[in-house]
């Protein structure tokens, strides 16, 4: 029609370019493995992506996952992992932080429940799984006590000091002093070794027998003293040195 022209067809989507970002699809299978596989399925960065949806909605988060099980190790030691040294890591922001850092304290929480609902002695695994989760990712030597009552059930879960990277002060009479405070009928002491290494130490095996040593008098004993690491734990009573 003289006058008129007809428009230009819009031009076609450019090919192979998807309505949605591609990590869409990713997060829903991802999901779905974990509903009908549970977490032990996954590797630990694909555990990690899955916290990291929800602080982080609008990007693809494995390169970062990965990324963090590289610099850290494994899941659990980018959890434990200080939180400044988190916020070191490109890509990763604070709401990210605080969800790894919530994480954390939940799966000491679940971790310590475990072992205050029975006497101790009977769920010792229970024990070295709350020890191992409390302590053996952390970057300073810090030694813990537990307190028990005559039943063996557990009064109180106490850090007594944090030192340095391998060392931590202790004063065998003041672990004693604060059993008496708390009518506690025996301890277990628990520290662990930053460099991953639960061997221990001359001066570890000495300041546990002055704890013995006053403790015994007095009507507490000291079941065990744990040592965590990254590499796994030791035992004092199954390595017969108290």
């Amino acid at each position: 029609m003289a006058g008129s022209r007809a428009r230009d067809p819009a031009p076609p989507a450019p090919a192979g370019e998807p309505d949605e970002p591609h990590y869409h699809g990713h997060r829903d299978r991802l999901r779905a493995r974990f509903t009908e596989a549970g977490g032990d399925a996954l590797p630990d960065y694909e555990l990690l992506e899955l916290v990291l949806f929800r602080s982080i909605p609008r990007r693809d988060v494995k390169p970062l996952a990965k990324d963090l099980v590289r610099r850290f190790g494994s899941f659990a030691e980018v959890l434990a992992a200080p939180a400044a040294r988190l916020r070191d890591v490109p890509g990763l922001g604070e709401s990210a932080v605080v969800d790894l850092k919530i994480v954390e304290a939940a799966a000491r929480r679940l971790a310590k429940g475990a072992v205050g609902k029975r006497p101790v002695l009977s769920s010792w695994s229970a024990v070295l799984d709350y020890c191992r989760t409390a302590m053996a990712f952390s970057e300073t030597e810090r030694f813990r006590i537990l307190f028990l009552d005559k039943r063996n059930a557990l009064i109180a879960d106490e850090v007594q000091g944090t030192g340095t990277v391998d060392h931590t002060p202790v004063y065998p009479r003041e672990v004693v002093r604060r059993a008496l405070e708390l009518s506690a009928s025996a301890v277990i002491l628990v520290h662990n070794h930053p460099s991953g290494d639960p061997t221990p130490s001359k001066a570890d095996i000495q300041m546990t027998r002055e704890i013995v040593g006053i403790a015994q008098p007095l009507g507490i004993a000291v079941h065990d003293h744990i040592i965590v690491g990254r590499d796994g734990h030791a035992s004092f009573r199954g390595l017969k040195l108290i």
